[in-house]
């Protein structure tokens, strides 16, 4: 079957007009389609997003609290580093086909799996972070008579800042990427428009998907960069 009858059949979305149909025919980069077809794309990216902030949220909120646990008892870091790493080790499609008898297809079973992706890489910079703020400022806000918890807040988060909002940064760039394989998880998002054997080829859907994909993620390091430098102004003043 030629490939503008396989597109044909998946979507129905290709036009008779012979200069389309001649594009589409030698599987080749379409304007026209694009056009003609990018509104079929705005439901996939609007789950994408979802499914990379919620899972980016919820993994930010959970390596922050096990960091600052295991930095106060810091026996913590070793085994939390080896089990967030052995996770991070599964192959994605492995590990949303794993958790189906679990949590069922949907959006769940993926949030699951990209929150647990995320550990690894906002934990270690939490830890680093936190190990890396001098230690004579620690024993200086000691000494203003700081209790633990107030030294923690007031004075180590915010200098392990940058390293910590780093962590974030590459997560959520990683998040997205991940996020394009939660088709088979039977959740939503970009991926799901190259899920189909016939469409997996056509090169105007790989260039539309994949571009939104790349799009998204450097919208997003953007995004966290803009927060970082906002959060740490000293950094600027320190620069000028």
């Amino acid at each position: 079957m030629s490939l503008p009858a396989i597109v044909a059949q998946s979507g129905g979305f290709v036009r008779d007009r012979a200069g389309e149909s001649s594009c589409v025919a030698d599987n080749g980069f379409c304007p026209s389609w694009i056009v003609d077809n990018i509104d079929r794309y705005w439901d996939p990216l609007l789950e994408h997003v979802v499914l990379v902030v919620v899972s980016v949220s919820l993994g930010f909120t959970i390596a922050l609290a096990l960091g600052l646990v295991a930095h106060r008892q810091r026996w913590l870091v070793t085994p939390l580093t080896g089990l967030t790493s052995a996770i991070y080790t599964i192959p994605s499609p492995a590990m949303f086909l794993l958790l189906l008898p679990l949590s069922g297809r949907g959006n769940l079973t993926a949030v699951i799996a990209l929150t647990a992706y995320t550990q690894v890489i906002i934990f270690r910079n939490v830890v680093n972070g936190l190990a890396g703020v001098p230690a004579d400022i620690v024993d200086a806000a000691t000494g203003t008579g700081m209790t633990a918890g107030q030294r923690l807040f007031r004075v180590e988060v915010p200098l392990a800042l940058p390293e910590i909002l780093a962590g974030l940064r590459i997560a959520a760039a990683t998040t997205v990427g991940l996020a394009a394989l939660a088709f088979l998880a039977g959740a939503g998002g970009l991926g799901s428009q190259l899920s189909t054997a016939s469409l997996i080829i056509f090169k105007s859907n790989v260039v539309v998907a994949g571009g939104l994909v790349t799009l998204l993620a450097a919208l997003l390091d953007l995004l966290v960069l803009g927060l970082q430098r906002r959060l740490t102004p000293w950094e600027r003043a320190v620069a000028a």
